[in-house]
């Protein structure tokens, strides 16, 4: 009888075992994990938001990295991440088939040419920027910056960033080859230790370790971005598969939230999808908001 007992004593200290480790299983289970891929100039206001979003949602986690539009808007596509966070829309991405995706736009970013701060050079019109990307003119002297040869810092080939700088600035005309970097942090770094150096960055990355050049003598100022007189400025896209799992629709929900996009967008310099009085579609045409 004792042996019997002490079999179920046993058996039954098992179960108990067995059953925590099932409920340990069980917990560490109902985390969800949400990873957004792609665009540098939507990656800082990605990672702001994450310790408000979850205070209310601790079950999930979000993993937000780089590596350019191209990047993303692939990945995002083969499913091998959740979100492809893009600069651009996916119809203009080679290989991406839009039809497939689902855009969610997240807030508006102005593309600023940089230079920098000891140059001298504080404004370039739309042509002399053009001259200067398209190898044209190749001398700050030519612009009336001192005598210093101009070095071009361009983004690199799946930068969603740059297809949106060349759709505005080159127009048809092709882009000098330069040095290509992949990211706006990188690109920052580079002018800011190169004297005669010259890039352009999302707004969110300007600092005092560059200088925000003027085009034609406009600021790109939240309210020049907002009504097209700043015409350099990209949407921010996050693309999803057509069946999204609920915890990224939250995430990206969250992120277009009021609270957001009044508070977190305008401390992170981007604009807010609500304060624009124009719209742009694919092929670069741009219409008041209200107007078809």
């Amino acid at each position: 009888m004792k042996k019997i007992m002490g079999t179920l004593g046993a058996l039954a200290l098992l179960l108990l075992l067995c059953f925590g480790w099932f409920q340990a299983r069980g917990s560490g289970a109902t985390i969800t994990k949400v990873t957004d891929v792609g665009s540098t100039a939507l990656q800082p206001l990605a990672e702001a938001a994450i310790p408000g979003f979850l205070k209310n949602h601790q079950n999930i986690n979000v993993t937000v990295q780089g590596g350019g539009s191209g990047t993303g808007l692939s990945q995002v596509q083969a499913g091998a991440v959740d979100i492809g966070s893009s600069d651009v829309f996916a119809a203009q991405q080679a290989g991406i088939d839009a039809s497939k995706l689902t855009d969610h736009i997240i807030v508006v970013t102005g593309i600023v040419p940089i230079v920098n701060p000891k140059l001298g050079v504080d404004n370039l019109s739309m042509d002399q920027l053009r001259g200067i990307f398209a190898g044209k003119i190749t001398n700050w002297k030519e612009v009336g910056g001192p005598d210093k040869k101009i070095t071009v810092i361009n983004r690199a080939s799946g930068s969603g960033t740059r297809l949106a700088f060349e759709q505005v600035v080159m127009g048809r005309q092709e882009t000098v080859k330069a040095q290509e970097q992949d990211s706006n942090g990188t690109v920052k770094q580079i002018v800011s230790n190169v004297p005669g150096a010259i890039s352009y960055v999302s707004s969110a990355y300007l600092n005092d370790q560059v200088k925000a050049l003027m085009i034609d003598h406009v600021e790109a100022t939240s309210k020049n971005i907002s009504n097209n007189r700043w015409k350099l400025w990209s949407y921010e896209h996050m693309y999803t598969t057509k069946h999204a799992k609920k915890a990224t629709l939250a995430y990206i929900r969250y992120l277009q939230s009021a609270d957001v996009q009044s508070h977190l967008v305008k401390e992170a310099h981007y604009i807010s999808i609500h304060d624009m009085k124009v719209r742009r579609d694919a092929d670069g045409v741009v219409t008041k908001i209200g107007e078809k």
